[in-house]
């Protein structure tokens, strides 16, 4: 009796092997036709409806580096390279062989390459000559993202120059405008103080005792003609000191632009 209960259980545990292997087999099979489907659909600029058919076919074979493949391919000719490049570094981890690492560096450098990530770019093509030392179309892509990268650096240095130049003009034109007023208050105290030293000089000359004229009537005398004259000339010079400072506040100032 026990004898017969350990061979029911050798036939159950052999016919479970038996029918986890044929669905095994059957998922691959069936993610096998998923991936044709969607390469026919690729091939027809299909991609969001490939990148269906692809995530289909992993699904039921997650180890299937083709349909991981191309589901990077479908979604990077979407355009979204970020997710691309997600994918194509899942199946670097999981390429079984050198070659198919080499491919998938590739098309991650060139998910770079349409980021403008041009150091990026040329680190995942490097990677992929390392895989692949004898692709050439690898060769060219690596050449040609190290001519952006150093172009891309030296615009960025370029651009860092023109700004700090731009940031030293503009302290420039600020001190010197800081001067400028420095001058303009200078001028005007020079002024005030010559003011005050004329009137002291006109209160002076008002206490002197003169000869004594007699003026005539509704005449004034030379003196009050000097000290009328000199009244006129002080009211004119404030009058000419005032349009001066309006002309000045009105300037305008120019000034480079970094274009």
């Amino acid at each position: 009796m026990k004898k017969n209960s350990l061979i029911i259980l050798f036939l159950g545990c052999t016919l479970l092997a038996f029918s986890q292997q044929a669905d095994q087999e059957k998922l691959a099979r069936e993610a096998r036709e998923d991936l044709r489907e969607g390469n026919v659909l690729y091939n027809q600029l299909k991609f969001a409806e490939a990148e269906v058919a692809y995530k289909k076919a992993l699904s039921k074979n997650p180890n299937y580096p083709k349909a991981s493949y191309n589901l990077g391919n479908a979604i990077y000719q979407q355009d979204r390279n970020k997710e691309a490049v997600a994918q194509f570094e899942i199946l670097e981890k999981t390429a079984p062989d050198k070659m198919s690492k080499a491919e998938a560096y590739h098309n991650m450098g060139n998910s770079f390459m349409k980021e403008k990530e041009y150091d990026k770019a040329v680190a995942a093509y490097k990677n992929s000559m390392r895989n692949n030392s004898k692709d050439e179309e690898t060769r060219y892509n690596l050449a040609m993202a190290q001519e952006l990268l150093e172009q891309q650096n030296q615009d960025n240095k370029d651009n860092k120059d023109n700004k700090d130049n731009k940031d030293d003009k503009n302290k420039d034109q600020k001190d010197k405008e800081g001067g400028e007023d420095e001058k303009k208050e200078d001028n005007k105290d020079d002024k005030e103080k010559g003011k005050d030293k004329e009137d002291d000089k006109s209160d002076q000359k008002k206490n002197e005792n003169p000869k004594e004229q007699k003026p005539r009537p509704n005449q004034l005398s030379p003196e009050q003609m000097k000290q009328l004259l000199e009244a006129m000339n002080n009211e004119e010079n404030k009058t000419q000191q005032k349009l001066n400072e309006q002309k000045s506040q009105g300037r305008k100032i120019k000034q480079e632009k970094d274009w």
